[in-house]
């Protein structure tokens, strides 16, 4: 148990398996002892018969059981999903570097599955008394979670919410919340407009980037960015040195 403990793999054991919208499914896991994990931070599981590993972002923490939100988009997903409530599961983590959490006032913005490492988030916000408001977006109302309280949710389609992108809404949204500094997870498209955004502001925003993980270790390169550090750009890795950065640090393409 020790060495395992070193390597952070755990042997957990499977307490909830459900479908909580129209594309993405909440396990719960419970490991066989308590680990530390910052929010930001995921896990890799290990789907029987394949052979790379697949990254989470943790959704939830409490004393040893961790959850995790995803959809359903291959093979190793499919494998999760059909586990049963007291089935054993291989996990490695957690991994990576998580959300450098500063007592100001907050802002959360999550988009599809990446609302997960927020609710995770404005979990620990709340737990420290962090004045925070935590908004998403969504393609419309089935695609969101009923496990997630969120305080104000955007549809492109308009059947929840406000309608369109959360994108088109975030000048608005600095400018009636004022807040000091910005929390954000989701696609590529959604953390560039962001980071930029929240320059032209002058507010500090840290991004959880989400990339294809191979190894989760840093090893294979298989995801590699470009950020920028003492005047250089340089090749770092989303899985090691992230997977949450500086929003301002980040070369965007």
């Amino acid at each position: 148990m020790l060495q395992e403990k070193t390597k952070k793999i755990y042997k957990a054991k499977v307490v909830r398996v459900e479908k909580v919208s129209s594309s993405s499914y909440l396990i719960e896991t419970e490991l066989p002892y308590k680990v530390e994990i910052k929010a930001g931070q995921f896990i890799s599981v290990y789907c029987d018969g394949l052979t790379l590993r697949r990254p989470f972002s943790v959704y939830s923490h409490n004393n040893n059981i961790i959850g995790i939100l995803f959809k359903e988009r291959g093979k190793g997903t499919n494998y999760i999903k059909s586990l049963k409530t007291g089935d054993e599961i291989d996990i490695t983590g957690p991994l990576g570097n998580g959300f450098n959490i500063k007592n100001k006032k907050s802002l959360l913005i999550g988009a599809g599955i990446g609302v997960a490492a927020m609710a995770f988030l404005k979990s620990e916000l709340d737990k420290n008394g962090i004045e925070n408001l935590f908004v998403c977006g969504f393609l419309n109302k089935h695609e969101i979670p009923n496990c997630i309280n969120i305080d104000k949710i955007y549809t492109d389609d308009g059947s929840v919410g406000e309608k369109g992108s959360v994108l088109n809404y975030l000048d608005q949204m600095i400018n009636n919340y004022k807040p000091e500094i910005i929390y954000t997870c989701g696609p590529y498209i959604v953390l560039k407009t962001i980071a930029e955004t929240a320059q032209q502001y002058g507010l500090e925003v840290q991004v959880a980037m989400e990339k294809v993980m191979a190894c989760g270790i840093g090893v294979c390169r298989g995801c590699v960015i470009d950020i920028k550090k003492n005047g250089e750009i340089v090749n770092t890795t989303v899985c090691k040195d992230g997977p949450v950065f500086l929003g301002s640090e980040v070369v965007w393409q």
